[in-house]
């Protein structure tokens, strides 16, 4: 007779005995029945310390009322049971915000941890392959802790020794799909321990109007709409300079628009200037008289007005030099936001090779040299290839809206940006749903964010010409 451990593949066996058949047997250690006993006190006294030490108020409620039934009898019960749910409510009526973040989520946390991650988190982990068998174990990933709020729950997980992050971006859609959500994000906390994301509702489903212009001038960051978790969304335009990739219909208007109506009080001040160059004649000619002749429709007249950007940036260069080393705007010296619609017509499909040349030169010159004087470049396009614009690294913070392929995406936000989340090739393109909505990468953070611009209309640009006529 053969025994055969757990996990081990009998091979190459020669039975002596042909007529007797070969009989696998598990080894068998008997254990006594008090250590089980014992084990089992232990894993309940550990079990019930947990959860009394996770949530306190869940296990206090129930022994309370317990305790006063055996006192009091029941109907001493009930009536306590019901003031606390009256006041309960009563709280979560006039103080929700309070009551959501100290009552609330938490039990929303508790609820989706046991009947939805914990209830399938080993099936998951399994038919997805994050889970590992060695030597006939099975290792599975630890569930640490749900938290909730408005939109999202984010799963924070221990990795498995030797995991790597991207074993788990590389499994966003059956992670996504096994716990019954649309999409899932990945982000590292720290070693051996990342976040999952899973949306429960879509915040950013409905377009947005056009948000009121500000009461103070200033040069930003300026308020163009909302992100995912319900903040607004404030872009940052001085001092940096910023890509707009997506498809026909995308909604980049809304950003370079939703740009131009934050900054209108300071261009309206004196502190503020938009160059814009409009190769396509359709996006900013609207609102031509908001750009103080500074706008630009012929490529050559692009050329002309890149090439004069370029010349206040080194004018300011030369006269800060050695005096300061970051610009603060001043009438004499206002912040410049150069924006260019389409730029893919100025630097790739312009036939005229001597402009295209000086229209790149003058780019170039301005998103390596600009920022450091109050120059800035916003530029949008809809071909985001190397080939078509090739000093896109050269923007450090980008914005990827619908995109017609998974690769762009990573060609706009950077390497790995689709695996932790950036669906960009999924936003919706029915305008009502998807458009102006994008993922963001910013300079001070690696990690993309899902944000929507507000719809600026056509009655809107007229009131901020109008807004802007009256300073005159």
């Amino acid at each position: 007779m053969f025994k055969r451990l757990p996990g081990d593949e009998a091979r190459n066996l020669v039975s002596t005995t042909p007529d007797t058949a070969v009989v696998f047997r598990p080894a068998v250690v008997k254990t006594p029945a008090i250590i089980t006993f014992l084990i089992y006190i232990w894993r309940f006294l550990t079990a019930l310390v947990r959860t009394t030490w996770r949530h306190p108020i869940a296990v206090a409620l129930p022994v309370t009322l317990g305790l006063a039934w055996y006192w009091y009898g029941w109907p001493a019960t009930a009536s306590m049971l019901g003031f606390v749910v009256l006041s309960l409510l009563s709280w979560a009526f006039t103080e929700p915000d309070s009551f959501s973040r100290l009552v609330g989520w938490r039990l929303l946390e508790w609820w989706r941890l046991m009947s939805v991650y914990r209830r399938h988190w080993q099936p998951v982990m399994d038919v997805s392959g994050l889970a590992k068998r060695v030597n006939g174990r099975v290792y599975v990933p630890r569930l640490v802790k749900v938290q909730c709020d408005g939109w999202a729950d984010r799963v924070i997980v221990g990795m498995l020794s030797g995991q790597a992050v991207k074993d788990w971006s590389d499994r966003i859609d059956n992670l996504a799909h096994g716990f019954g959500t649309t999409s899932c994000r990945v982000a590292l906390v720290k070693g051996g321990r990342l976040v999952l994301t899973f949306p429960r509702s879509d915040p950013l489903a409905a377009p947005m109007p056009a948000l009121p212009i500000p009461e103070e001038p200033s040069v930003g960051p300026v308020e163009i709409g909302k992100q995912e978790d319900g903040r607004p969304l404030r872009l940052k335009v001085h001092g940096t300079h910023v890509l707009i990739a997506g498809a026909t219909g995308a909604g980049k208007g809304s950003f370079l628009w939703d740009t131009v109506r934050g900054l209108l009080p300071a261009m309206r001040a004196g502190l503020a200037e938009v160059w814009a160059l409009d190769p396509k004649l359709m996006e900013l000619s609207f609102g031509r008289e908001l750009f103080q002749g500074r706008y630009a429709a012929d490529p050559s007249d692009c050329a002309d007005l890149l090439d004069e950007a370029v010349s206040v940036m080194q004018k300011r260069a030369s006269r800060f030099a050695g005096l300061q080393r970051s610009h603060i705007p001043t009438v004499e010296d206002p912040f410049v936001l150069v924006l260019v619609d389409e730029v893919a017509f100025l630097t790739a499909y312009q036939p005229d090779k001597h402009l295209r040349q000086r229209i790149s030169a003058a780019l170039a010159t301005l998103a390596t040299q600009g920022r450091s004087v109050g120059v800035g470049v916003m530029a949008a396009l809809q071909d985001p290839r190397k080939e078509v614009m090739n000093i896109r690294n050269l923007f450090p913070d980008k914005i990827a809206l619908r995109l017609d392929e998974s690769e762009q995406v990573d060609m706009v936000l950077g390497d790995g940006a689709r695996d932790r989340g950036a669906l960009a090739d999924r936003i919706s393109p029915i305008s009502e749903q998807g458009a102006g909505v994008a993922y963001m990468r910013l300079e001070t953070s690696p990690e993309p964010i899902r944000v929507r611009a507000a719809y600026v209309s056509d009655a809107d640009i007229r009131a901020m010409v109008a807004y802007y006529r009256q300073a005159a």
